[in-house]
């Protein structure tokens, strides 16, 4: 059903095709289907938030000047997004990996196709817009706040929701695993109070395999942040990982990585947004 739905979504991008109302009612109730699929019998509030807000194509944006390379990137990050909040509206079978006191909690699955999956769930005293803000808008700076990442650079836009990036990872401690990077399709969208940032693993005529680097694979990955219900103010940040680190790493060593690198990831987080806030009461008044 999936190659199905997303054709649909392609062809009533183009002029031509969209006059032909058939064809776009098609789309739009093929993408329905596909989001009553994914709630399940009781879907979660932001599921049902997405399929109100048609989150993955009867709202989608024009199209018609991207050529045939952007619309594949385009197509991608919206499939990385449709699988992450498939597994996201999947409440089941998810072993608890990390609890902390703070409550930040890790949990883990197996797939069938992509192997282990890793959910961080964590609550921030900031606003969704804030953090989108960050993780999106500045998002060449994170390794200015994440010592996890030592590089993250934009090597593509399309259109306002679609980015090709390349990220090479930090040290690890004891150097466990070498240097990694990644070529990624980032697909970023706002919908009512929820932002996501969704993405998978891509190639790029930018950025060959480097030298001294193993290429590893990601994806589908997805954060998710919607405001918190006891509180507006706060956050209720979901983040899907999955990674493909590639080389010859024992399995118990990538997990505890994966689990660590997610809980360290909100604990830095935290102390970037701390920081912004402080830089802006401490700036002086126009």
């Amino acid at each position: 059903m999936l190659p199905a739905t997303f054709k649909l979504c392609a062809a009533i991008s183009y002029r031509h095709m969209r006059n032909m109302t058939g064809l776009r009612k098609n789309a739009v109730v093929a993408i329905h289907h596909e989001l009553n699929m994914l709630a399940g019998p009781n879907p979660s509030n932001w599921v049902r938030q997405v399929r109100r807000s048609s989150l993955l194509g009867s709202r989608m944006e024009e199209k018609q000047g991207f050529s045939e390379a952007e619309m594949s990137y385009v197509k991608q990050g919206e499939e990385a997004l449709q699988k992450s909040i498939r597994i996201l509206g999947d409440q089941d079978g998810w072993t608890t990996e990390i609890v902390n006191t703070n409550g930040d909690k890790v949990m883990s699955k197996v797939l069938p196709d992509l192997g282990k999956v890793f959910k961080l769930e964590v609550l921030l005293d900031q606003c969704s817009e804030n953090l989108y803000g960050e993780l999106v808008g500045n998002m060449e700076k994170m390794a200015d706040w994440n010592p996890n990442v030592k590089e993250v650079k934009i090597l593509q836009k399309i259109g306002q929701e679609t980015m090709v990036t390349h990220e090479v990872s930090g040290p690890t401690p004891g150097n466990v695993v070498g240097p990694r990077d990644f070529v990624s399709v980032r697909c970023a969208k706002r919908r009512g109070s929820t932002c996501f940032l969704a993405g998978m693993s891509t190639q790029h005529p930018n950025m060959p395999e480097q030298r001294g680097i193993v290429r590893a694979e990601n994806g589908p990955t997805c954060i998710v942040m919607r405001p918190s219900a006891d509180d507006p103010n706060k956050t209720k940040f979901t983040w899907l990982l999955s990674i493909d680190l590639k080389g010859w790493i024992p399995k118990t060593i990538i997990n505890k990585v994966l689990s660590q690198t997610q809980v360290d990831f909100a604990n830095h987080l935290r102390q970037r947004m701390t920081e912004n806030s402080l830089s802006m009461e401490m700036a002086p008044a126009c």
